[in-house]
């Protein structure tokens, strides 16, 4: 169930926070909230909140370290507001771990579309898949684990669905378009999500990201997971537009 679930709302403007904060306990979340980003470390360590609703541009440690403090020490899913329109400081907040983000001015209601969205994709089935290997990884869908060489992949919500997606579709090319409906569930958006993402895959999963083995660019379409082990010998480089 969603609605038991725990949302903590970082917010400096307090209009802004009530606003989210009251279309979020409508919605049956849990809410907490903070007007800056010391409380927002503090109560997320008391409350471990399922996922942190996040201002980019906080007082005192800003949204960006936050965020890269939430994953580093739990794991947290992170939905990032952002009043700053430009492509690159959409793609900080994300190579900082944010599992999506959303601009101001936003949609209370899409808001709460956006959180469930990533707390859905975070909840066990109760009808799970069984794990499977390829290559070195392991995926079990039933308790959202996935491993290379046995050893825990630290991944966010999105990175996780992203390598599962891959994994359960070896050698196929996908466009970033195709990826941000199959993983994200979006109609449209920025492309870039879909690179940044990448990039921090590759950064957690191949002995050499700037030359990846397993997670390779299709140049003109966009990505393909290769299932061999000697698809190093035959990948594209990491550079150029896609990353």
């Amino acid at each position: 169930m969603l609605t038991d679930r725990r949302v903590l709302v970082v917010e400096d403007d307090p209009t802004v926070r009530e606003v989210a904060c009251q279309y979020l306990r409508a919605a049956g979340f849990l809410v907490d909230q903070a007007a800056d980003g010391v409380s927002a470390l503090r109560i997320a360590a008391r409350a471990r909140p399922d996922l942190v609703v996040l201002d980019r541009m906080l007082p005192g440690i800003d949204g960006v370290e936050v965020c890269r403090r939430l994953r580093a020490e739990h794991g947290t899913a992170v939905v990032m507001l952002t009043a700053l329109g430009s492509t690159e400081d959409r793609i900080t907040g994300l190579e900082a771990g944010a599992d999506d983000y959303l601009a101001k001015p936003f949609s209370p209601r899409e808001l709460v579309l956006r959180v469930r969205s990533v707390l859905r994709r975070s909840v066990t089935d109760l009808t799970p898949e069984a794990a499977f290997d390829l290559g070195p990884f392991r995926l079990d869908p039933g308790g959202r684990t996935l491993t290379k060489d046995d050893a825990p992949l630290t991944l966010s919500v999105r990175e996780h669905d992203l390598l599962a997606f891959f994994l359960k579709h070896p050698d196929q090319a996908f466009s970033r378009e195709q990826l941000l409906r199959a993983v994200w569930r979006w109609e449209f958006g920025d492309l870039s999500t879909v690179t940044v993402h990448v990039r921090r895959l590759r950064e957690k999963i191949e002995d050499d990201p700037a030359h990846p083995a397993w997670l390779t660019t299709v140049w003109g379409v966009g990505y393909r997971f290769s299932s061999g082990a000697g698809a190093s010998a035959s990948a594209t480089p990491a550079g150029g537009d896609l990353a």
